[in-house]
C-alpha cells in the first residue's frame, strides 16, 4: 500500500490521535505497518504517531515509528531498549577485505572482567558498566545487528563531512547493536504484571530504561574497539552514535522511538543492507515528523518469506560475496538468507523520501567492505542460535 506526499490521517473523534507517514508515491508500505500506526494511534493517551519511510511491521506495534503521547507505553519501545548505530573512524594500512574477515574476533564470545581483564578493549570502559549488568558485554547479537567495516563512498556535503573528521576514501567502523539481555529483562518485568498497558511508574521505567541506553552506547564502543584492536589500528571516539529504540520526555510528552532515530538536528547514519551502502545524513525533521528520521532501508519480507525466497534463487556463497564486492562473515546460514539485501526496501528510495519531506540531507555514503554478523563456519566457535534476534 503506497501512501501519498505525507498523508496525515484523522482517526474518530474517540481517538484524536493523527498518523503520518512520509512516504512517496512510489515507496511500498505495507497495509499491515499502516494498520499498526492506527492501532497505536487508539491507544489511551497518544497524540500524533509518525510513519518513516522505512516502516514495516513489528510484534504488536510498527517498526519504522515515532509515537508521541501522555501516557509512557513500554512496549512500544520493545525489548532492545537502547539500540542503535555507531560510526567510528579507523586507521588501516590496507584493507584487503578477504585478509581482515578472517582476523575479525568471536563477537558471540562476551568479554568478562575478570577472565578477559588483560583484554586491551577495556580502555574504552570510563567508570562502571551500567546497571552492573556484565551478560553480554562485547557481543553484537543476532537479527539485523552487525559490525562493519566500511569505506567513505561519495560525499555530498564535503564542509559537514570535514567536520565530523570524514573525507572519500576513509575507513570507518559501523556497528549496530543494542542493550542485549538487559533492556529484554526491564521490559519483560513490566509485561508480566501490566502486559502492553502503560507504566504505572514512569520515572522508575525510565531510569531503568536509560541505563539500558547508556548501557548499549558502551556495547558499541566495545565492539568497535575489539574490531579495531583485531585489525591492528587503535580505537576512537565514535563520529555519530544514535540510539533508535528509545523513549524521551519532550514537550511533556513521552516521544516513543521504535527503529526511528532522533532527528533534530543530530547526525545518523542510516543503514543501507549488506550489500548496498549507507548514508550519513543531517537530520532537521520537525514535530510533524515526531523530531525523527529514518533508522534504515526497513524490511520489504518477514524472515519466512526472506528465508523461502532467498533459498530458491540463492546459494550460501553468493550471500557471502556481496553485489558491491564486500564479505559478509556470517556462519549462520539461515540468517544469511533471512538478512539477505534482497530482504529489504531500497537505501536509495529512503533516503529519497526523507529529502523530499525535508527531514535529512544526505552526508557521505559508507561502502561496505566486510560485514560481521556471527564467526564464520569454520571458526571452533558456533553461533548460539538461542540469544534474541535484533530487528530493525
Amino acid at each position: 500500500m503506497s501512501l501519498r506526499h505525507g498523508r496525515q490521517e484523522s482517526l474518530p473523534p474517540s481517538t484524536p490521535a493523527t498518523v503520518t507517514v512520509f512516504a512517496t508515491p512510489t515507496s511500498w508500505i505495507e497495509s499491515d505497518a499502516v494498520a499498526q500506526c492506527r492501532q497505536v494511534a487508539a491507544l489511551d493517551g497518544m497524540v500524533h504517531v509518525a510513519g518513516m519511510p522505512d516502516l514495516h511491521p513489528g510484534k504488536g506495534a510498527p517498526i519504522g515509528a515515532a509515537m508521541a503521547s501522555t501516557v509512557l507505553y513500554p512496549f512500544l519501545v520493545g525489548s532492545d531498549i537502547g539500540c542503535g548505530i555507531a560510526v567510528f573512524p579507523i586507521a588501516l594500512k590496507r584493507a584487503v577485505p578477504e585478509r581482515l574477515a578472517a582476523r575479525f574476533p568471536d563477537l558471540d564470545r562476551a568479554l568478562h572482567p575478570g577472565r578477559d581483564a588483560d583484554d586491551p578493549a577495556w580502555s574504552v570502559v570510563d567508570g562502571d558498566v551500567p546497571a552492573g549488568h556484565l551478560d553480554g558485554l562485547g557481543t553484537v547479537g543476532r537479527g539485523n545487528h552487525f559490525v562493519e567495516l566500511a569505506r567513505i563512498g561519495s560525499v555530498v556535503e564535503p564542509a559537514h563531512a570535514s567536520r565530523l573528521g570524514i573525507a572519500a576514501g576513509d575507513l570507518v567502523l559501523v556497528v549496530h547493536s543494542g542493550s542485549r539481555g538487559l533492556g529484554e529483562r526491564i521490559l519483560r518485568e513490566h509485561t508480566e504484571v501490566h502486559g502492553a498497558g502503560p507504566t504505572p511508574d514512569p520515572a522508575g521505567y525510565l531510569a531503568r530504561h536509560d541505563e539500558a541506553v547508556r548501557w548499549g552506547s558502551l556495547n558499541r564502543r566495545l565492539l568497535a574497539a575489539r574490531v579495531a584492536h583485531a585489525l591492528g589500528a587503535e580505537p576512537t571516539a565514535p563520529i555519530v552514535d544514535q540510539c533508535h529504540n528509545l523513549v524521551e520526555r519532550r514537550d511533556g510528552r513521552y516521544l516513543h522511538r521504535k527503529g526511528a532515530a532522533p532527528g533534530d538536528g543530530r547526525d545518523v547514519l542510516v543503514a543501507g543492507t549488506r550489500g548496498t551502502p549507507s548514508y550519513l545524513v543531517a537530520a532537521h525533521s520537525g514535530p510533524a515528523a515526531n523530531h525523527s528520521v529514518a533508522h534504515g532501508a526497513g524490511r520489504k519480507m518477514s524472515r519466512a518469506d526472506a528465508l523461502r525466497r532467498g533459498r530458491a534463487k540463492h546459494t550460501v556463497e553468493e550471500l557471502r560475496r556481496t553485489p558491491v564486492g564486500s564479505l559478509v562473515v556470517c556462519g549462520d546460514r539461515q540468517l544469511l538468507f533471512e538478512e539477505a539485501p534482497t530482504a529489504y526496501k531500497r537505501i536509495e528510495q529512503v533516503i529519497g523520501d526523507l529529502v523530499e519531506h525535508g527531514l535529512a540531507t544526505p552526508v557521505a555514503t559508507t561502502v561496505p567492505l566486510v560485514t560481521y554478523k556471527t564467526p564464520d563456519a569454520g571458526s571452533a566457535h558456533r553461533p548460539d542460535r538461542r540469544r534474541a534476534r535484533g530487528r530493525r
